[in-house]
């Protein structure tokens, strides 16, 4: 009786570890179902916003009369945007900057020192404004200025979109809806069903120019050249299959 019992617990032995060792196979197996899929959202939006900004000049061998040439600037500038129905308040103008300026001198060749030939005077100013037609229309006129005697330069407009956390929100919507729908159809084709999401991480968000070849950045895009722009943003989801 004592080995018929001996025999009977090794036996339940054996088919206690078995159950355990297929119950861990089983776990494992199930834990490594998974399908993992990228889902892409873009669109194309209107910058509602537009920053550009200028500099007036002047070069005199007298500060005062430099100053008189910069207000003198300054006034047709202001003048040149007023009439164009961009407000006063949207133009901002910096503090005048004073430098001196000098020439080399050279005898036989050798340099022998600096020589004072006077001052150059400049003053910025930004306009920030929403009438992004109108800023548009006063940047590429500028010549109209240099016509009455401006001394003025100016860089290329930048614009903006003041409802980007809209767009954001939209777009990993639709990065997410559009991983749902690659999964669903990676699941059919395995004759399977896709469950619950076991983790999802959105990717970099990117906004370059509408109809453009930009390049992607690893740190994510940002265009200010562009009055179109395209944005994009993806989502890797990970969903369990039941």
């Amino acid at each position: 009786m004592k080995a018929i019992g001996k025999y009977l617990v090794i036996g339940l032995a054996i088919l206690l570890s078995a159950w355990v060792l297929g119950k861990s196979y089983t776990y494992k197996y199930r834990t490594q179902d998974r399908i993992v899929v990228t889902g892409l959202g873009e669109t194309e939006f209107t910058s509602d916003l537009i920053v550009w900004r200028g500099m007036v000049t002047a070069e005199s061998s007298n500060v005062e009369q430099g100053y008189a040439q910069i207000e003198a600037s300054k006034r047709k500038v202001s003048d040149y945007i007023a009439m164009r129905g961009i407000p006063a308040e949207a133009v901002v103008f910096e503090f005048v900057n004073v430098n001196k300026q000098y020439e080399s001198i050279y005898a036989n060749g050798n340099w022998a020192g600096q020589r004072f030939t006077g001052y150059r005077l400049t003053q910025g100013f930004t306009i920030e404004s929403r009438d992004v037609e109108a800023v548009e229309n006063i940047s590429r006129e500028i010549s109209s200025l240099i016509a009455q005697g401006v001394s003025i330069e100016a860089s290329q407009p930048d614009y903006y979109y003041t409802r980007l956390d809209d767009v954001k929100l939209g777009l990993i919507e639709k990065a997410s809806a559009d991983a749902r729908i690659r999964a669903d159809k990676i699941a059919r084709n395995a004759g399977a069903k896709i469950g619950g999401v076991a983790s999802a991480r959105m990717g970099v968000f990117q906004i370059t120019g509408a109809n453009t070849n930009e390049e992607f950045s690893a740190g994510g895009s940002f265009n200010t050249s562009s009055r179109q722009k395209k944005a994009r943003i993806t989502m890797r989801v990970e969903y369990r299959v039941r």
